[in-house]
């Protein structure tokens, strides 16, 4: 069994250990709180999952590097209360590093902020909050001089994604090819695969920036404070270059969907109008600062490219038998597919309102 005292106590920690549970309810990491005596601060010991992280020291280097600048930044700024603002990691007792390996594993160890809060909630409210923190988050990083990498490459590359669809239809290796659903499936995608791909095209044409991005925008990846206002932005593992319509899109593709995404009722799939305006609202707020034309005309591109390319990873997963995501049953990622594929067609059906909303804000 783990010794999750001995791992924290690598970490140049205040205080005694008094206690280590679990905190959270995190997909990729294993997460604990560190309970401390007295008026020592409390932490966030980790798990890395070096499983999809594979190069710990570049990402710990990335984090050290967002972290240290948003720090500098809040300083600048006048900020008080800093250490609330921005998260804290811990280097180890005997070198500056701020990742451990033991018992086989990777971890870490950051500060636990006292008095704050995550919710799950997404409506309207919440959504314009988290387009603000998130276009804010992107400002403060917009002239960071540190290079960061990518520390899962080509996470949201549509030419890549695209490619390893093809490749699936080729290898046919679950023999589904062969179903008529699949071959309309694959027709209706053939029929905007190139638009789709437009950020590529743009970048290559030098008329679309990388910036660093979250990668990973949900609303529980905020943190309030006790009034309801964002403390910081938190889960930076996928902080890394990529393009704006990464935080815009992503965040969308969840938080606009009327159903789950595996949701097997389609016909009552649509894409929230309310929960756009209300991140879009919040994210022009946040971006005004550095935000081009072109990123944001493209917005609501970027509000259908997300589940456009959902739909794509789910099916070649389905195509190649169903290796890579958790399949509950035969036709999951079926059902996924379908899910997102209408998710696409309704966003695409708004883009003239999106178009609209974006040229008024």
């Amino acid at each position: 069994m783990t010794d999750l005292i001995s791992i924290a106590s690598l970490f140049a920690i205040e205080g005694d250990i008094l206690e280590i549970k679990p905190l959270g309810n995190g997909l990729i990491n294993d997460t604990f709180k560190v309970v401390t005596a007295g008026q020592s601060p409390d932490y966030v010991l980790q798990r890395i999952n070096n499983a999809i992280f594979t190069d710990v020291d570049l990402l710990q280097s990335n984090i050290e590097a967002v972290t240290r600048h948003i720090r500098a930044k809040l300083l600048a700024a006048g900020e008080d209360d800093i250490d609330r603002k921005v998260l804290r990691f811990l280097p180890l007792r005997d070198s500056a590093r701020t990742w451990a390996l033991a018992d086989g594993k990777y971890w870490r160890v950051s500060v636990f902020i006292a008095g704050a809060n995550t919710y799950e909630t997404v409506n309207p409210y919440y959504s314009e909050f988290a387009g603000e923190a998130f276009g804010h988050f992107e400002a403060m990083l917009a002239d960071i001089p540190d290079t960061l990498g990518e520390t899962i490459p080509d996470f949201h590359n549509m030419e890549l994604r695209w490619r390893q669809l093809r490749e699936a239809v080729a290898a046919d290796k679950a023999g589904r090819m062969s179903l008529p659903e699949s071959r309309e499936i694959l027709a209706d995608m053939e029929k905007y695969a190139s638009d789709m791909c437009r950020a590529e095209q743009l970048h290559r044409e030098g008329k679309l920036p990388k910036r660093i991005c979250h990668c990973d925008t949900k609303v529980n990846n905020m943190l309030f404070d006790a009034d309801g206002k964002v403390l910081c932005v938190i889960d930076l593992d996928t902080v890394m270059p990529s393009y704006v319509f990464s935080d815009f899109g992503d965040f969308l593709r969840t938080a606009a969907n009327t159903l789950p995404e595996d949701d097997p009722d389609t016909e009552r799939v649509d894409f929230r109008m309310d929960i756009f305006e209300a991140f879009a609202r919040g994210y022009l707020r946040g971006t005004a600062s550095f935000l081009t034309p072109v990123e944001r005309d493209n917005l609501p591109y970027a509000a259908c490219l997300f589940p456009f390319m959902q739909a794509v990873r789910f099916f070649a997963d389905y195509l190649n038998g169903d290796t890579y995501y958790k399949t509950l049953y035969p036709d999951h990622n079926l059902v996924r597919t379908r899910n997102q594929l209408r998710l696409f067609h309704r966003a695409l059906s708004k883009v003239p309102q999106m178009q609209s909303f974006i040229q008024q804000h």
